[in-house]
């Protein structure tokens, strides 16, 4: 499959000549064509100057960015923005308040005719289910299809590829899931290479193909959903994607490995690991299964009722702290034992820090 976009070792500062200030280190991601990408990160990590250095807006101090093959980014030059075919897709969405949503969408077709403006702004307008709106003026849109009309404007113009900076932050909780997998489904339909940033994990598991998870200007981890979650390759991304916990092993005269819960299975353990002393297991909370029948009991000391489920927080053995699903019609109390047992696919363990 072709790459679309292809990132190396690329390295930002800000500041001037005497006093940088380095936002980015050696940054190395890839897209294929057609295919979604996200960088995933906590507040202030250089995701956005990441985003912005993809799209030209950032001078490099190394490294390269190629597109379709083609250099458009190193450290001697910068192809222009509006000269790389790319749209964007701002946190605020940008729009002309002054502009009704037909005039906000056809702003960047300056260069077609009025029959090939009006037709692709009805076309995607179609697409997205806002026909009714063209003649409303931002203010008079809700924060969906405000978002809506950022998206296809960022579309109009036929970019290849797409970025989008935090797009759904400000849109309410109770239509941003649905919102996130209609857009997911449009770029999907219309085949457009594309890199969103986010902060927030379910956003980035619903939307993208593959994420990368940055800290501190580095990336840490890619892959996909299920790898990043289930097989973090530091605690960082073990604390930053999903919840759980870490608990102790005890590297005992026999060799074998032991946790508070149990001895674990050496053939599940890597060579490595078996020669290090101070070790540390992550538990998710699908690691542990609610069962009334098991003798292994944990007392509740907190839970969350989510619906279909209550996540509880457990404390086994007056010491260590668990965490738990369980259908919601397990409704225990605070300070009540409850039956638990581990069901783990494989080990994800660490050297403890």
């Amino acid at each position: 499959m072709n790459k679309k976009l292809i990132i190396s070792d690329l390295s930002l500062a800000y500041g001037d000549n005497n006093n940088k200030n380095k936002i980015l280190s050696n940054i190395n991601f890839d897209l294929n064509e057609s295919e979604i990408g996200c960088i995933l990160g906590p507040s202030g990590c250089g995701k956005t100057s990441l985003l912005r250095a993809i799209a030209g807006f950032e001078d490099i101090i190394s490294g390269s960015i190629l597109k379709d093959g083609i250099c458009i980014s190193n450290n001697l030059e910068n192809t222009s923005v509006q000269n790389r075919k790319m749209g964007m897709v701002f946190q605020d969405y940008a729009l002309f308040p002054n502009m009704d949503v037909k005039s906000n969408i056809g702003f960047g077709l300056q260069n077609k005719t009025k029959k090939e403006k009006n037709d692709r702004v009805n076309y995607l307008l179609e697409l997205v289910n806002l026909d009714k709106c063209k003649n409303k003026f931002p203010h008079e849109l809700s924060g969906g299809e405000q978002q809506r009309v950022a998206l296809i404007r960022a579309l109009a113009a036929s970019p290849e590829i797409l970025l989008l900076d935090e797009p759904f932050s400000n849109i309410d909780a109770d239509i941003k899931e649905s919102l996130v997998s209609d857009v997911r489904d449009l770029l999907k339909e219309l085949s457009i290479t594309s890199v969103i940033v986010t902060h927030d994990q379910n956003e980035a598991f619903n939307f993208a193909d593959k994420i990368a998870i940055m800290n501190e200007g580095n990336i840490e981890q890619v892959g996909n959903a299920y790898d990043i979650y289930h097989k973090p390759v530091n605690k960082f991304v073990a604390d930053f994607v999903g919840l759980g916990i870490f608990l102790p092993i005890l590297k005992k005269n026999d060799g074998t490995f032991e946790t508070p819960l149990g001895v674990l299975e050496l053939e599940k353990l890597d060579s490595e690991m078996r020669k290090l002393e101070n070790l540390e297991m992550l538990l998710r909370p699908d690691d542990v299964i609610h069962n009334d029948e098991s003798k292994t009991k944990a007392v509740v000391i907190e839970k969350q009722f989510r619906g279909a489920e209550f996540l509880y927080k457990l404390l086994y053995n007056e010491k260590y702290p668990l965490l738990c699903y369980a259908p919601s019609h397990h409704d225990h109390k605070i300070g009540e034992p409850i039956g638990i047992e581990l069901d783990i696919e494989h080990y994800v363990i660490f050297e403890k820090s």
